[in-house]
């Protein structure tokens, strides 16, 4: 029988989500959708997911009894209020990243949470399911290149819109790497710093890019992330680990190698959905199951709050040039 999906949030990441659960994933079908915008719900459903119903009230969605487990893909400052409800009825959920805008709205979800005895939540970062990154793990857990020593990381875009802030750079883009670092070397951060180079002229004068991120974990690894979101030739991630016996890298998407015109070449990938196209079906599956078994694997409560306690000490560094310290608390038995 078919794990019942409700869907809160029919934006880009929101259609797709209903796209693969419907097409590409087993286990679930979408049978409830909300969204404030009546019209993108209805667009969503006549195009993925004609069986299911429209539900205006999201809080009526949750806790319908057509509807076993929820997704949510809305507006950010809304996750929080949805994985709440979701909470106390007492329905798993995925909640595409933030989990919360602020640490204390996560730390809310994380009390909440533990207070119902049972892991109900996880939250959408997909790096950990991206191959590359299994396989960057697999390097570093075998102790092949020794403890590592220093990480060299890149986060690129080839352009954003005109309402990208200069903390969005954190917190809707290096969240990435605050959550799957944390999750490759098993540690947690202790500092942050945030410089900035020159101002790349690609990018409007409101928003300072590219800048660096600093960052230094328990276990005295330092790590650089180059934050360039205005780079014009695609959507680029990069990890360098720099070990005590040896160097291993993330992997290049792969790409068919072209001679022609006197040149040999390879296509760089523009749009972060390809990028991790694979990783978003590998990790909603992986909830599905989880829901199915009664017991969640992916990223949990706790781990998008100790993201977000790491991002908003690099918002605060952007403003001052200073090491901000992390202070995150130790991680609760609950999470283990």
């Amino acid at each position: 029988m078919s794990l019942k999906l409700g869907v809160i949030g029919t934006g880009a990441i929101g259609q797709d989500h209903i796209r693969r659960c419907m097409q590409t994933l087993s286990g679930a079908r979408v049978s409830a959708v909300n969204d404030i915008n009546p019209d993108s719900a209805a667009g969503a459903v006549e195009k993925y997911a004609p069986a299911a119903r429209i539900v205006v009230d999201p809080h009526q969605l949750i806790a319908s009894d057509e509807v076993d487990a929820v997704l949510v893909t809305s507006w950010g400052p809304s996750h929080e209020e949805f994985v709440l409800g979701a909470i106390r009825v007492g329905k798993y959920v995925f909640c595409e990243k933030p989990l919360a805008t602020t640490a204390e709205g996560c730390r809310r979800i994380v009390e909440a949470e533990m207070k119902h005895g049972k892991r109900l939540v996880q939250v959408g970062f997909m790096r950990p399911y991206d191959t590359g990154y299994r396989a960057l793990k697999a390097v570093l857990d075998s102790g092949r290149i020794g403890d590592p020593l220093m990480l060299h990381c890149a986060h690129r875009n080839p352009r954003v819109g005109k309402n990208y802030s200069t903390d969005m750079a954190i917190t809707d883009t290096l969240i990435h790497e605050l959550d799957v670092l944390r999750w490759l070397l098993n540690d947690d951060y202790v500092s942050a710093q945030v410089v900035f180079p020159r101002h790349s002229p690609k990018a409007l004068p409101h928003l300072r890019d590219p800048q660096i991120v600093l960052l230094e974990t328990a276990k005295g690894t330092r790590i650089d992330v180059e934050i360039f979101v205005n780079c014009q030739y695609g959507y680029d991630i990069q990890c360098e680990v720099v070990g005590e016996l040896g160097i291993a890298k993330l992997p290049e998407p792969s790409a068919v190698l072209l001679r022609s015109q006197a040149a040999r070449s390879e296509a760089i990938l523009t749009d972060w959905k390809e990028r991790f196209i694979a990783a978003y079906d590998v990790e909603l599956q992986d909830f599905i199951g989880g829901v199915c078994e009664g017991r969640l694997r992916g990223p949990s409560s706790w781990s998008g709050y100790a993201a977000a306690v790491a991002a908003d000490a690099c918002v605060a560094a952007q403003g001052t040039g200073a090491v901000v310290p992390i202070k995150l608390p130790a991680q609760p038995g609950f999470y283990a």
